[in-house]
């Protein structure tokens, strides 16, 4: 299967020049976690956004400071394959499609993978030769603030919710924080007293600096307010192809995998899933 079979022809994209509002309104607006950047008046790609880019920069406004250049490309002509190949290798859950002269065309995810092509193949070997076992968890009663930050300290974009028991009760994914959160400015007073050694006629001179940052500033819920608590789950010997089409049929791209006694024992997710096809 060629590339332009699978990827999405009609891509949400945002220009340069641009500030954050702008993309973070039309990431909301069109449920997009990631946009392609293209030159203003054209539609030649000059770099991705994603939504950590805003999380992590609060402080930046332009889109041309926050966007990577660093961009990973196919061919809408390439095997699908070798753009999961180059997925893997990059660690990227998208790449876009451009043409011979470098213009935007499409772009194909680790899902679109998996929902046209996984699903579709007989792939027996079972989930847990494909899923990762160091999973981000969270109890239910943690604020939203701390669930986000053990989010971010395993570079994942999802967080598991553990109940009372320690059994799987939610999932919390990078767009449900960014629903529940805003940037907020913040000032702060900094100041220093300068004064002349010995000299007690002297007068002590006070220098004040005020620095204004932007923060990301959550809602104040807990991760049971949030969360979404029915978690779709698959079992350590569910097939490869039988989880693709289980992604596909309810249009997600991770599932917890629990062991035979049905504790958590790992995440399966699409860029995961798809090693398999190569």
């Amino acid at each position: 299967m060629k590339v332009k079979r699978a990827m999405s022809k009609n891509v949400v994209s945002v220009s340069v020049p641009g500030n954050r509002e702008k993309a973070l309104t039309l990431m909301r607006q069109e449920n997009r976690s990631v946009l392609p950047v293209i030159k203003e008046g054209t539609n030649k790609l000059v770099g991705l956004l994603a939504r950590s880019d805003l999380i992590g920069n609060p402080d930046e406004d332009q889109i041309a400071m926050l966007m990577s250049r660093d961009l990973v490309t196919v061919s809408p002509d390439d095997d699908i394959e070798e753009a999961a190949r180059r997925m893997i290798d990059n660690q990227v859950r998208r790449v876009p499609v451009v043409n011979d002269d470098e213009e935007l065309v499409g772009i194909i995810t680790s899902f679109d993978l998996v929902s046209q092509a996984l699903a579709n193949l007989d792939i027996s070997s079972p989930v847990e030769e494909y899923m990762i076992t160091t999973v981000p968890t969270t109890w239910t009663g943690t604020p939203l603030n701390v669930a986000f930050e053990t989010m971010n300290q395993f570079g994942l974009k999802s967080v598991l919710a553990l109940n009372d028991q320690a059994k799987l009760a939610g999932i919390l994914t990078e767009t449900d924080f960014i629903a529940e959160s805003e940037i907020k400015s913040h000032r702060s007073e900094h100041s220093s007293t300068v004064g002349t050694e010995g000299d007690k006629w002297s007068w002590d001179s006070t220098s004040v600096l005020y620095i204004e940052k932007n923060l990301l500033i959550f809602a104040d819920k807990l991760v049971k307010d949030v969360a979404v608590d029915k978690v779709e789950t698959a079992n350590t010997k569910t097939k490869v192809t039988d989880c693709a089409k289980k992604m596909k049929s309810l249009h997600i791209e991770q599932i917890p995998v629990t062991g035979v006694d049905g504790e958590l024992v790992g995440l399966v997710r699409a860029s995961d899933l798809i090693k398999a096809l190569i």
